[in-house]
Parts: structure tokens; C-alpha cells; sequence
């Protein structure tokens, strides 16, 4: 059995949460089906020669953007699919680091996501080894540094998250990917844009000239509110900048959506860098 991961990245720095970084997960038994229905739904609503990105919000797409929305949440809520969303919030700042962890914070911070995000040491008791099969969009690295970062995430393997769980990468399936190629990613894409987009408040973003929000800022929102409301569905009391409380251990991955709000280890709380003080 597999376990098909595919992970995307959103801004690098924002004003208030940094780091985004979501994935969504479809096991091996569901795969054929799932990829099928996604290839079915998006040529159903003629974006099969367009990538679908949460960019790309606008007048003509909101309203096939709002089906792929809820076609994406009905996967969730009927276990077909799991999406975790990672960010850090800028308030907690980390000290000590080294200037060489400073330089691989896009390693690291991956590495910590794949590791802990989807709750793997919860999710077989099947007493088999379930391999899994990682597809990254657009590493930002080349040469010695892409290898170094797909070794250190080899280095899982002998983790005890993914010792507990029997789950293990084989050399050769971690795949730099492009996300037009991707149905998974681009489905993903428009869920975790939209959570960058609220956290970072740039719904709030005016036109110099008018001092008005323009028309896809306001679609944006409406787009936001819609993926909102369909959390709350899976779950109620939602809070989109905290990470997503569970009741036991291995909700961590059984829950169909979760947030994870990175707070590193040792670090400082800087109030200035939040919203109310910026406010």
C-alpha cells in the first residue's frame, strides 16, 4: 500500500504568518477513483487547459472555483483525501539559530511538516510497511542542496514517527513535480492560498488610486468564506491561526483537515509583529 503526498509552498514572508506549506494526502486504494473524479469534475467545468490557482480568482472562475471547492471538502468529509495546512507566526521568533539553519529553514521546516503534520505514527496498524510516495512542486534548490535536502528527508525512515506507523520513503519517491501537472496540488493550491490570504489580511488591500478593494480582492474573501464555512463542517470552532486542537493522539491522523501553527521551540514573542499592535 501507498501513500500518495503531494505538498506546495505559499509566501516565504508575510506581514503577520510566514512559511505556508500544505499537503494532501490520497491513499493507494483510493487513488485511481479519486485522481479519476478530479480529471472528471475539472474537464466538467472546461479548465482542463488552465492551471487552477488561487491567483487566478476572478470573475469568470469564482463560480467553478466554489464547485472545486466543495467538490474537494466532499473528498475530506468522505475520507477520500487529507489536507493539512503549516504556517509560523511571525510573533514567535526563533533565537540561537545558526546561520547555516538559517539558510536551510526551507529544509527544516518541510522536514518538521512531512514528519509530524499528517500524524503517520497513528495511521497503520495493519502490521505492513506502507510506502510513501512524496511529490514536491518547485523545489526552491539545486545541485548539491536538492540532494542534501531529499537525503535529510530520507533520514525519516529511521525517525520514530515513521518507525511507529511502518511507513517508510524508498529512494526514488520523493519527486520534484510541476503543479500544472497535478491535479491534487491544484485543488490544494486554492486552500491553502486562501488561508495565506486571510492570516495576511490581504483582503483588506486597497486600490491606491481609489482607496477601494478591487473586484478579486472581494471574490477572494468570498472564495475565503466559502473554503471557511466548509471547515467548520469537519470542525466546528474552526480557529484559522491556532492550530487545530484533538481530542486524542490519533486524531492527528484521523481528522480529514487540520492546521498546524509552528511555534519553534525556543523562541521570543515580539508583540509588535502582531495585528492588533500593527493595528
Amino acid at each position: 500500500m501507498y501513500y500518495y503526498v503531494w505538498f506546495d509552498e505559499s509566501d516565504k514572508e508575510g506581514e503577520y504568518y510566514s512559511n505556508f506549506y500544505g499537503g494532501i494526502l490520497i491513499r493507494s486504494t483510493d487513488y485511481d477513483k479519486v485522481l479519476l473524479m478530479m480529471k472528471c469534475i475539472v474537464e466538467e467545468l472546461g479548465l482542463s487547459n488552465e492551471e487552477i490557482k488561487w491567483q487566478k480568482v476572478n470573475a469568470y472562475t469564482f463560480d467553478k472555483y466554489i464547485k472545486l471547492v466543495d467538490f474537494t471538502f466532499d473528498l475530506l468529509e468522505n475520507d477520500l483525501a487529507k489536507i493539512r495546512i503549516f504556517f509560523r507566526n511571525n510573533q514567535f521568533v526563533a533565537i540561537g539559530l545558526t546561520h547555516e539553519q538559517r539558510r536551510k529553514s526551507f529544509s527544516l521546516l518541510y522536514y518538521q511538516f512531512i514528519k509530524h503534520s499528517f500524524g503517520f505514527q497513528y495511521s497503520n496498524d495493519t502490521g505492513k510497511k506502507i510506502n510513501l510516495k512524496l511529490f514536491i512542486d518547485d523545489i526552491p534548490m539545486k545541485g548539491e542542496d536538492k540532494a542534501d535536502f531529499e537525503n535529510y528527508l530520507y533520514k525519516l525512515n529511521s525517525d520514530d514517527v515513521f518507525r511507529k506507523g511502518n511507513v517508510e520513503i524508498a529512494r526514488g519517491d520523493i519527486r520534484e513535480v510541476d503543479s500544472k501537472k497535478h491535479i491534487p496540488l491544484q485543488l490544494m493550491d486554492l486552500i491553502l492560498g486562501a488561508i495565506c490570504f486571510r492570516l495576511n489580511d490581504k483582503h483588506k488591500i486597497k486600490d491606491p488610486d481609489t482607496n477601494k478593494r478591487g473586484v478579486r480582492t472581494r471574490l477572494k474573501e468570498r472564495l475565503y468564506k466559502h473554503i471557511n464555512e466548509r471547515i467548520r463542517r469537519i470542525r466546528p470552532g474552526f480557529n484559522i491561526g491556532e492550530s487545530t486542537a484533538n481530542k486524542v493522539d490519533s486524531d492527528r491522523w484521523n481528522n480529514p483537515y487540520s492546521h498546524w501553527s509552528f511555534k519553534p521551540i525556543n523562541s521570543i514573542r515580539d508583540i509588535s509583529k502582531s495585528k492588533g499592535n500593527k493595528k
